[in-house]
Parts: structure tokens; sequence; C-alpha cells
């Protein structure tokens, strides 16, 4: 069962929403917070298999909890849920730590299939939130880290930014699963980041897809 926590300073998208997820097999609701200093004290205390964040909320905004979340506990699995696709909100909520980044106009069965691949390790942007970046982060990082990857690490990462999973991956280059997962774990180390949501961010900032 994969254990949700929901913030969201709205209560009837926290109503509706939850209602459909819990209604699904295999997801429950573990808590809900209606802002984000609720929703970080919440996160540290029964540490959920996903969190749902909005970003506009009393006290703390969705970034800023997201931040102290990853901050304190790495591990978790942060998924923005929202209304908001400025380029001031999308870049600062991935950089933070956010995994995948949904809309609030998307269906409740998307965002629970988001829920699902975010829980096996998978990222999930919107369409719009990878043209965004896209559109903004093309400007080369001057300590040229993507310089030390291998051909094989380089395609594998261009395989990331075109959302394959590892297995995906595997099947196409006809290698072993065991090795992709070798290759990602080297890619992250020589790009400096510490999940696939980063190390995609890191291949549109300098212009690596195109």
């Amino acid at each position: 069962m994969i254990r949700v926590l929901f913030a969201d300073d709205h209560e009837m998208v926290r109503i509706g929403v939850s209602s459909y997820l819990n209604a699904q097999p295999d997801i429950e609701i573990a808590g809900e917070a209606e802002d984000g200093q609720e929703a970080y004290e919440l996160a540290l205390k029964i540490r959920p298999d996903i969190i749902l964040m909005d970003l506009v909320m009393k006290e703390m905004d969705g970034i800023e909890a997201t931040r102290k979340i990853i901050g304190e506990w790495p591990e978790a699995k942060i998924i923005i849920v929202t209304s908001f696709l400025d380029d001031e909100k999308v870049y600062p909520a991935l950089q933070a730590g956010a995994a995948s980044y949904m809309l609030k106009t998307s269906k409740a069965s998307e965002i629970a299939r988001a829920i699902r691949e975010t829980h096996k390790g998978q990222s999930i942007l919107e369409p719009e939130v990878t043209g965004k970046m896209m559109q903004r982060m093309r400007h080369p990082n001057p300590s040229a880290l993507h310089d030390e990857l291998t051909g094989r690490e380089m395609e594998i990462l261009l395989l990331m930014a075109q959302g394959k999973s590892n297995q995906e991956m595997a099947d196409e280059l006809f290698i072993a699963l065991k090795t992709v997962k070798v290759h990602v774990s080297s890619i992250l180390s020589k790009l400096e980041v510490h999940d696939r949501t980063q190390a995609v961010i890191y291949a549109f900032k300098n212009g690596l897809v195109t």
C-alpha cells in the first residue's frame, strides 16, 4: 500500500482527490495538511511513501516545505500538484527536490499514475513543464561536469530525459538492468546531483537535450 500525505490549502480539493485515491486498491491517504508548515511537520512525523504538495499555501509555501523536508529527509518523494506553470515556481520546486510536477488540471487517474510511478523511482513531468525547462535552461555550466560522462552514460542520460525507466533503457540498449543501474549511479555521481530528476534538469540546462 502506498501511503500518501496530501498538502493543499483548499479543503474541497483535498476531499475530492483524497476520496478518489482512497478508493484505489494500492493507495491510501495517510495524512492531510492545509499549509506548508503542517506538511513539513507531518511528513517528518509519519514518513509517507509519497507527498502531494501544493505550491501556494499560507504559513509556508510548497517550495520551502519541499526544501525543508528534503533537507532533513533526502529520501522523501514529493510530487508537486499545482495550478501554476510560472518559471518562478517550476524550476525552484524541482531544484528544491521535488521528484515530479503535476497540474491540478490533470485527471485524478493521472495523479494516481504519477504516485505509482514516482513511488517506483520515476519522475513524472507535465509536458508544459518539460517545455519550459527546455526554453529557459540553455546556459552552459562552466564546470562542464558532463564532460566526464562516457558515451554510454550520455546515451542513458538522454533516455532518462525522455522519461524512460531503467528496464526500458536496458531493453533499448540491449544491456542488463543491473548495468543500467550502475550507469545511472555513475551519472548522478559525476553530475553531482542526488536523483534522476536533478540529472534531467542538468541535461536541459546544459543544452544536452534538444
